[in-house]
Formats: C-alpha cells, sequence, structure tokens
C-alpha cells in the first residue's frame, strides 16, 4: 500500500507544507474563516487571510494558532484537513504519515492538542519534532557531530533559541515574542508618536517593506493610511525604517536577552563551538533587515540568516522523514502517536 508522507510547518502567521519526494509543496497563511452562527467554515489560508478586518459580524477571520500553540483544536482540526487534502491531491483517501513542527517548550496539553488535530484531519500517524532542531536540519547545521550549533528561529509566533549537539538539544528557550510581537510594537508607535491607528497587515506591509532592526544613514520610507486618533477620518503619513527601528527595540531586546540567557547555560566546550560557527538564524522574521547585525553587536558572537530562512523547518521535516524513515538517526526528542 502507498503511504504518503509530508511534512507541516505549522506555523502561527503561515504553514508550509513538505512532501516526500516531491518537496515543498505550497504556503498557506495558518487563517481560517468562520461563520459564527453555523460554526461553517467559510475559507482558509489566502482566501481567509483577505478577509481579516473586512467581515461582517457573523464571519470572523481568525488564527486558530497563538504563540506556536493550538487555540483553537476545531479550527486547526479543519486547517489540517485542508492541507492533507491539498497536498495530497487524487490519493487523499490514503491516511499520511506527518511530521509536525512544534515549540521546543510545547506542553504536555499541547501536544495532545497537536495529536488530536492531526489524527481528526486524517493522518495515520504523528511525529512531534521541535522547530529549532528541524530549522537546523534545513539549514544544514551538522548537528550530528558532538560540536555546538545554535540556530535562533524566529517565527509569527514564537522565538525558537536553541543549543544543539548529537541531533539532540543541550540547552534552549521558547520565547512567546516573534513576528506578531513586532508587529504590534509597529501599531504601538504608529499609535503613540503619529497618532494614527493601523491595522496587522499594514503592520506587516510596513516591516517587510522599509523595517530594520537597527538605525540606517540612508532609511527608506512610505506612505502609510490609517485612522487619525484625534479626528477619527483616514490619514496618510511618511513612516522610514528609523522609525520603525525606534518602535521594535523592546521586543528585539527580549529576544537579544533571550539568546544570552541559552548561551550562559551553554557548556564550555560547545560555547567554543559556537564563537567559531556564530549564531544561524532561520523562519521569515529572521529577514528583517540588519537584525543579523543587532545579535552580533550586542551578543558578541558573529550571526547570520541561513540561506530560504523561511522554509528551513519545512526542509527539516523533509530531511527528518528520510532520516527517520532509514534508521540512518534518530532524534531526542521525538514523540509519535499510531
Amino acid at each position: 500500500m502507498i503511504v504518503k508522507k509530508l511534512g507541516i510547518d505549522l506555523g502561527t502567521a503561515n504553514s508550509i507544507v513538505f512532501v516526500q519526494g516531491e518537496g515543498i509543496a505550497f504556503v498557506e497563511p495558518t487563517v481560517v474563516a468562520i461563520d459564527v452562527n453555523t460554526y461553517k467554515i467559510i475559507a482558509v489560508g489566502s482566501d481567509a487571510k483577505k478577509m481579516i478586518g473586512k467581515t461582517p459580524e457573523n464571519i470572523v477571520a481568525k488564527r486558530p494558532l497563538r504563540n506556536g500553540v493550538i487555540a483553537d483544536s476545531r479550527v486547526t482540526e479543519a486547517l489540517l484537513k485542508y492541507f492533507l487534502n491539498k497536498a495530497l491531491g487524487k490519493y487523499k483517501f490514503l491516511k499520511p504519515e506527518i511530521i509536525i513542527s512544534v515549540p521546543a517548550g510545547i506542553t504536555t496539553v499541547e501536544q495532545r492538542a497537536v495529536l488530536k488535530a492531526g489524527t481528526g484531519a486524517g493522518a495515520r500517524k504523528i511525529t512531534m519534532l521541535p522547530e529549532p532542531l528541524l530549522a537546523s536540519l534545513g539549514a544544514n547545521l551538522p548537528i550530528e557531530t558532538s560540536s555546538g550549533n545554535i540556530i535562533v528561529n524566529l517565527g509569527g509566533g514564537t522565538a525558537e533559541i536553541a543549543v544543539i549537539s548529537l541531533d539532540g538539544i543541550v540547552e534552549y528557550d521558547s520565547l512567546r515574542i516573534a513576528g506578531d510581537a513586532i508587529n504590534d510594537a509597529i501599531i504601538n508607535y504608529m499609535k503613540r508618536k503619529k497618532g494614527v491607528l493601523i491595522g496587522d497587515q499594514t503592520a506587516e506591509n510596513i516591516k517587510i517593506r522599509i523595517g530594520s532592526a537597527i538605525d540606517v544613514k540612508n532609511p527608506k520610507s512610505m506612505e502609510v493610511r490609517g485612522r487619525d486618533i484625534g479626528a477619527g477620518l483616514p490619514k496618510a503619513i511618511t513612516v522610514d525604517s528609523n522609525d520603525i527601528a525606534s518602535a521594535v527595540k523592546r521586543p528585539l531586546l527580549s529576544i537579544i536577552n533571550s539568546i544570552k540567557s541559552v548561551l550562559e547555560r551553554t557548556p564550555p566546550e560547545l560555547s567554543a563551538d559556537i564563537m567559531d560557527r556564530g549564531i544561524a538564524m532561520s523562519g521569515g522574521t529572521s529577514k528583517l533587515r540588519n537584525l543579523d547585525k543587532l545579535f552580533a553587536k550586542a551578543i558578541g558572537v558573529p550571526a547570520y540568516v541561513a540561506d530560504e530562512p523561511m522554509y528551513c523547518v519545512a526542509n527539516g521535516t523533509g530531511i527528518a522523514l528520510e532520516l527517520i524513515a532509514s534508521q540512518e538517526r534518530t532524534f531526542v526528542f521525538n514523540k509519535s502517536i499510531t
């Protein structure tokens, strides 16, 4: 019997599905639109994201994951079912085996929520692996050796910092401050300093287009449209990269402190390796301009962004599928259900 194997990077903001033998199949926003009167699923993924902030009272476009973990099991199950059907195509009648990425600091209750949603969506076997381990595989770090490697995986809901050696996590911190917190910081800055109310999608667009982690000599600028706090009418203002650098200082400082805390707990022998190799950065939020420079200056260790950082975890699920199937390697964090 044909058994399809999938890897799912189940992210707070976006989810990426990897199909064994094919590679990355698709990327979809982790958003579901629901009719609150009938609890019927109206739209999933990109179609649902377009509805955020634009729906009538009876329809809610929501993210079923919060801070990297399931906040609404029933909606997450519907989301996973949509992903499985889309990835399997004509083989959707078969129950696949899947690897799902989860935060390194996931609790037992949160693990059960993932398993319940996955089995309800139609998976026959589920393996959960921590995001920083999968990100390290996807970033091609030599984590199978006895040397020290550190990865900072910055997603939408969580910042996962881990020191990895011999395919296991030696020290880690799972900080529930990442891309969404940066968006919130931009929203608050615009409200407090510029007197303009903006939404999540506008903040995300500002971050992507002109965002910077540090002040720069030639900042990029853009026009931002929102609602004037005083008059309550539409208003357009211009902001630049240095405005955004000021806005995001607090969440970035929390991440820096978390990295320092992990490094302080790391065994000295592994610390020496990390000084040589530097800090690898993955996840969509790692693409914030000059974030590697900020980390390197604040921590005193070189930092760099991995190739295709947004896809590191998803590619890692594909590598893990191959390694587990061949029994070539095993991983310390490996919880399965059949």
